[in-house]
Order: structure tokens, then C-alpha cells, then sequence
């Protein structure tokens, strides 16, 4: 897979903290990787929120063709700032998300996760680094005392990739079986 924004930015900081070792800077690494940890984590995060809600979108803008008034009513009441209602962080699944599609698409994917345990693992992953997310915003980013290290956290983000990578196709793969489905009826 082609390095993304989040590749770069965890590499750039390895580099700098192998620089900070080699001149003994100890107290500059403790700082340096403190504060890295915290901006990975909101960066994979905020990465993954502008993907789906694009996806969501895109998606939208394909079923609905031209039909202006229904994207720009999606976009402005059920995409933006309506991200973090869409999970149920703490549950490390995605079903509650899924069901926002109706209950055929939560039970495709229940399906589609049982048949992949890469899949539930990356929305696992997923889950963990929104719920992690969630908790260092909302409890004091200075202080907030994360406990990963900054190789877990991208770890975390490299497994939950293969969600939100997969996530537009298997709306548009549902949506395609469900027209094929009405057209033979």
C-alpha cells in the first residue's frame, strides 16, 4: 500500500527521535515522543473521519445523480458534525454504524466480518483508535495520561486502514446486489 499523510508523518517523527537519540538529547525524547503519541492518535483519527464522511458522500452523490437539494441535505444534517454519533466507540464494533444503513446492510456485514477475521480485527482497531480519540479530547489533552506507545497507535492504524479502506466498496457492492435484486422482481 502507497504511504498516506499518516505513514509520513509516523516516519518523519522515528527519524527525529533517532536524531534526538544519537545526540543524547533524553529529555527532548521523552518530550518529543509524549506529544508525537497524542498528535498521531488525533491525526489517524481525524484522518479516518474525513475518508468515510468523503465516502458517505460520494456515495450519496452516485445513488442520487443529479438530485442536488438530497446531497447538500445529507451533507449538511447527517455528515458534518454528525461523525462521532455514527459509533458506539467503546463497543469495538461498527454495528450501530451499519445499521444507519438499515438492517439488511448491518446484517451483510455481520455476514462479511464472520467470513473475515482481518476485517473484524480492522474494525477493531478502528474502534480503539476513535474511542482512544475521543477520550484524549475529552479529558484534558495536556494531561491526558495515553498509554500506547507511538509503534501501537500506528500499529492501530495500519490494521484499522483495511476498514476504512474496504468501507465504500462494500456499500457500493450491497447497493449494486439490492438494485440487481429489484430489477428481477
Amino acid at each position: 500500500m502507497a504511504a498516506d499523510i499518516i505513514d509520513t508523518l509516523y516516519e518523519e517523527n522515528k527519524k527525529l527521535l533517532a536524531y534526538l537519540t544519537e545526540q543524547n538529547e533524553i529529555t527532548s525524547i521523552s518530550n518529543v515522543d509524549n506529544h508525537f503519541r497524542k498528535v498521531l492518535l488525533l491525526s489517524a483519527a481525524s484522518y479516518f473521519e474525513s475518508l468515510i464522511k468523503n465516502d458517505i458522500i460520494v456515495f450519496v452523490q452516485n445513488y442520487t445523480k443529479s438530485a442536488s437539494l438530497i446531497l447538500e441535505f445529507i451533507k449538511n444534517k447527517a455528515v458534518e458534525r454528525q461523525y462521532h454519533t455514527y459509533f458506539s466507540w467503546s463497543s469495538r464494533n461498527a454495528n450501530s454504524f451499519f445499521g444507519l444503513f438499515g438492517s439488511d446492510f448491518r446484517e451483510y456485514m455481520a455476514k462479511e466480518i464472520k467470513a473475515s477475521p482481518e476485517l473484524k480485527d480492522a474494525i477493531s482497531a478502528f474502534m480503539e483508535l476513535g474511542e482512544m480519540r475521543n477520550n484524549l479530547v475529552h479529558q484534558n489533552f495536556a494531561i491526558f495520561p495515553l498509554e500506547k506507545t507511538a509503534e501501537e497507535i500506528y500499529q492501530l492504524y495500519v490494521k484499522a486502514r483495511l476498514f476504512v479502506k474496504m468501507f465504500p466498496d462494500k456499500l457500493e457492492k450491497f447497493a449494486e446486489s439490492e438494485t440487481a435484486s429489484e430489477e428481477t422482481d
